[in-house]
């Protein structure tokens, strides 16, 4: 059992386990043996228990960094900006007269000036670009829900399939971003984020085709995975790709007894004999 962060900032509320069966002898698949087998390596988290909003703006800040980058600037942008922490407004932007203080931190970032956004989630890179697309989302929750809460409400109660469709039609918001909320705030089941690490691993494997872009990856495995471990799945599976099945240097070249998933793998694209490494797609001519 790898050793865990004293704090989960990617599952529900308490952060706990779930009790849940991982018996690779007896999964119906090999996508589903994997993710069984990675049951054996890592903590089994709970999912649910964020909120929609909340989840979003975390989401969004996370996108092509890391947890230890983004979440110093989730911290910082509450601080400044959700009144739920905070007294009064940004304290760059004046009220005019008759004008009352945000309600809540969609009001508050749509409100605030772009340039102070982006100096407070600085710690998370690309920070104009994620200012931007906060903004945008923040005015688009209150131009079709009313608030936070109203936003809050439709995600967790509308129909699966709407909920998705509606997220990736918000400004910066891809399959992935989308997929995290519906997992870590709805606590939906059979909802598996595929990010890079999840785009390699299961290419690498050969479970997913060689050359399967992210939306055919996320499709062979929530059709492969039982949908109660498909979050675990997504968790557990970039925990792997961190610590074994890394992009240029995956353990397996060390030996097979190097990798835990190794009698289940078609090391696809990756070469022990000459130590060669390529992207699966790029070894889609190879036998």
């Amino acid at each position: 059992m790898s050793e865990e962060p004293a704090r989960n900032i990617s599952g529900g509320e308490s952060g706990g386990g779930v009790d849940a069966g991982f018996e690779p002898e007896a999964a119906g698949t090999r996508a589903a043996v994997v993710v069984d087998r990675l049951g054996e390596l890592y903590w089994q988290k709970s999912y649910g228990g964020r909120e929609p909003f909340e989840c979003l703006v975390r989401t969004i800040l996370s996108q092509n960094t890391s947890d230890a980058a983004s979440q110093p600037a989730y911290d910082a942008l509450v601080e400044r900006f959700d009144p739920a922490a905070v007294e009064g407004v940004d304290p760059d932007r004046a009220l005019a007269d008759g004008e009352s203080s945000p309600a809540d931190l969609a009001e508050a970032l749509a409100a605030a000036r772009r340039e102070t956004i982006a100096d407070t989630i600085a710690p998370a890179g690309l920070h104009n670009q994620k200012s931007r697309v906060l903004q945008t989302a923040a005015e688009r929750v209150l131009a079709a829900y009313g608030s936070v809460a109203g936003f809050d409400e439709f995600v967790a109660t509308a129909d699966y399939d709407e909920v998705r469709e509606t997220l990736l039609d918000f400004d910066g918001v891809g399959p992935k971003t989308a997929d995290c909320v519906l997992l870590f705030a709805a606590g939906r089941d059979g909802v598996f984020p595929v990010d890079t690490h999840v785009h390699r691993i299961y290419r690498r494997l050969g479970i997913a085709p060689r050359d399967a872009d992210h939306e055919a990856v996320r499709a062979v495995l929530e059709e492969e995975v039982p949908g109660e471990k498909c979050g675990f799945g997504h968790t557990a599976s970039i925990q792997f790709g961190r610590e074994y099945c890394s992009a240029r240097k995956p353990a397996c070249l060390d030996g097979p007894e190097a990798c835990p998933l190794a009698d289940v793998c078609d090391q696809v694209g990756v070469d022990p004999a000459t130590g060669e490494v390529v992207d699966p797609a790029d070894a889609a001519g190879e036998g």
